[in-house]
């Protein structure tokens, strides 16, 4: 029985879900299936996938910046056509413009809708997909310089993403859903001061002056230990605008009473003398 000829890029939709994973490390699966792509081509499917839409020439400046405009588009144009032979990866073309598929499922995607749902106000469907999300860094180990941008750029967007759950859930008074929001972005930043601004902030909600003290002092000594900083006035001022009235409360209102000892008054010497010379 002759093999079934590999279906063409542009061809009927697959009926397995297509998955590029960029975050943690490239991998592309076709349903439970892990495809196996040469590295080579690993940067071109996931630089399509980071850059939606972009012309060929904005592509082909990014992945070979060394060499010349024509011989970048040369290279891009035989990448493209090996890619066309990969029914795991399908792309779409309009004029000049490449991206992948609608039928693939990019994972950074998932991060920037998450954060943009959060970001409009709206709590995320799933608040474990919401902490999940882009837990891990864009391709690690790669130092394109392209990389390099959209790592900090996604990292950025789920720290603020994180934060901005942690808040939402304290002015709900979801304490502990804004705590474990807050602590994801700590794991993830551990010198951010915000995430450690919100754990005091929570604390202080549920009346735990112990632990606000205990977190402040916590980044203050981690802070002081890897950078040589303070914490900021705010913070500072955070904790001090809340225990100071508490402060205040404990202390006796009349003030310190003094203990007064008093003694019985030494007889002066003349009266002594009185006392004992009865013939005056």
């Amino acid at each position: 029985m002759a093999a079934v000829p590999p279906t063409p890029t542009t061809g009927q939709p697959h009926d397995a879900e297509i998955r590029l994973h960029l975050l943690g490390g490239f991998r592309l699966t076709h349903g439970d299936t892990p495809v196996v792509v040469p590295r080579g081509l690993q940067r071109i499917i996931a630089l399509i996938g980071l850059r939606p839409g972009a012309t060929r020439t904005h592509l082909a400046g990014l992945l070979w910046p060394e060499v010349t405009e024509e011989r970048a588009l040369s290279s891009l144009r035989t990448a493209l056509w090996r890619l066309r032979q990969d029914p795991y990866c399908p792309l779409t073309t309009a004029a000049d413009t490449v991206r992948l598929d609608p039928l693939v499922r990019v994972d950074v995607d998932l991060l920037i809708d998450t954060a943009g749902r959060v970001r409009d106000g709206h709590p995320p469907d799933d608040a474990a997909e919401a902490l999940a999300a882009g837990r891990h860094d864009l391709l690690p180990g790669w130092y394109d310089d392209w990389v390099l941008a959209d790592r900090e750029r996604l990292r950025q967007l789920r720290l603020h993403m994180l934060e901005q759950v942690s808040g939402q859930h304290l002015a709900a008074g979801r304490h502990g859903e804004a705590l474990e929001a807050a602590l994801e972005a700590m794991a993830a930043e551990p010198l951010r001061e915000t995430p450690h601004r919100l754990v005091v902030r929570i604390h202080l909600a549920e009346g735990n002056a112990f632990e606000a003290v205990h977190a402040y002092y916590v980044y203050r000594d981690l802070l002081l230990r890897e950078l040589r900083l303070e914490p900021s006035p705010a913070m500072s001022a955070l904790l001090a605008e809340t225990l100071d009235p508490i402060r205040q409360a404990s202390r006796p209102t009349g003030g310190p009473r003094r203990h007064v000892v008093t003694r019985a008054a030494s007889p002066s010497p003349t009266a002594s003398r009185h006392r004992t010379d009865p013939g005056r």
